[in-house]
């Protein structure tokens, strides 16, 4: 069917994926900011660059094998549960030489820079699925902009 094609081929897929990334990450970033005061708590983290990777390493293998659609190879934090649905395993972030009178590593202010990049990288794919969509919608109404 035309519109599977339209939504399975190009890069709605990697959009899917990083909107799922980005949703995950934001869930481990609030955990974090939830547990500041926590003894003994110690951060977690999901590597966007590790999984900037990930998907251009997709990208690469779909366009040599000319698949309709990307496989995404599982690492360390992320993996394909079934076609198009991933799975998150966040690590726990080393202590970066630092670890406070309790016990901890957790820095608010380190986390809310990450919530910030964070909440960019989520907008922008949001507005690029969104403009996605309008060009089809377009097309079905047979309107130029």
């Amino acid at each position: 069917m035309i519109l599977t094609d339209l939504t399975n081929r190009g890069a709605m897929p990697l959009l899917e994926w990083t909107l799922a990334f980005t949703e995950a990450r934001h869930r481990v970033i609030v955990e974090n900011v939830a547990n500041i005061d926590t003894p003994g708590y110690r951060t977690r983290e999901l590597d966007p660059r590790s999984f900037q990777a990930a998907l251009r390493d997709a990208t690469r293998r779909r366009d040599a094998s000319g698949a309709d659609s990307p496989r995404l190879r599982a690492t360390r934090q992320v993996r394909e549960a079934a076609p198009g649905r991933l799975e998150f395993r966040p690590a726990t972030e080393s202590p970066e030489n630092l670890l406070f009178h309790d016990g901890t590593n957790a820095r608010v202010e380190r986390q809310m820079s990450q919530l910030a990049e964070n909440a960019i990288a989520h907008q922008l794919a949001v507005e690029l699925v969104k403009r996605r969509f309008d060009g089809i919608m377009q097309a079905i109404r047979g309107r130029v902009t």
